[in-house]
């Protein structure tokens, strides 16, 4: 994985810890967004832990410049913040970020959110998925075409629906009356219908699209 923070102290603390997990490499480090794309195509990172405020290119368009970047399998970004002084966050999960998590999370916390987001989920930490989703829900954002909904079923609208209010897939069985594994699949469906990346995706789509508002 990568880490990417003009902090110093930053870099090497959580570098130290996630380098001493088993299952994990921190592959490179990087004071900047302006570093991040050429240090990609050198080590090729799972997961990158991206700041969002930087010098000279912040995280958001660093997330995106990996994103575009073409001929490779992107890494998944994870979003530093400090959530409450941060308004960029939800523009840089429209910009493609698996998630978020606070500077100021526990060893554990970081730690499995790395290996959450590494294992192709996407991160809505229950702490805060609730601030995220209605302070999202009132921003003004641009509408994404709604027709392209008309690719799900009713019970993928209902469990899209479900997941944009930050329920987890067991929460959502327990809602619908269903199997965990059948709202699994039904997650899985809507992802390739829409052409979405994660969860996380599922919910920024969910509220540009008009599916879910702030009064849902």
């Amino acid at each position: 994985m990568m880490i990417v923070d003009d902090q110093a102290m930053v870099r090497q603390g959580f570098g130290a810890l996630l380098d001493a997990q088993p299952d994990v490499t921190v592959v490179a480090t990087a004071a900047d967004g302006l570093e991040v794309t050429e240090l990609v195509k050198r080590t090729s990172p799972d997961v990158i832990l991206m700041d969002i405020r930087m010098p000279k290119l912040n995280g958001i368009d660093a997330t995106k410049a990996v994103l575009a970047m073409p001929g490779l399998s992107h890494p998944r970004v994870i979003i530093l913040t400090t959530f409450d002084a941060d308004e960029y966050v939800f523009d840089a999960l429209r910009a493609g970020a698996s998630g978020f998590i606070l500077k100021d999370a526990t060893a554990d916390d970081l730690v499995s959110a790395v290996r959450v987001v590494a294992g192709g989920e996407s991160l809505l930490a229950p702490s805060v998925t609730s601030r995220l989703i209605a302070d999202y829900a009132t921003r003004p954002a641009p509408r994404r075409d709604a027709q392209k909904l008309s690719e799900l079923t009713e019970r993928e609208l209902g469990v899209m629906r479900e997941i944009a209010t930050g329920k987890s897939n067991a929460e959502i069985a327990a809602e619908l009356y269903v199997s965990e594994q059948t709202v699994k699949t039904h997650v899985s469906r809507i992802l390739s219908k829409l052409g979405l990346r994660d969860r996380t995706q599922i919910v920024v789509t969910a509220y540009e699209s008009g599916l879910v508002t702030a009064e849902r």
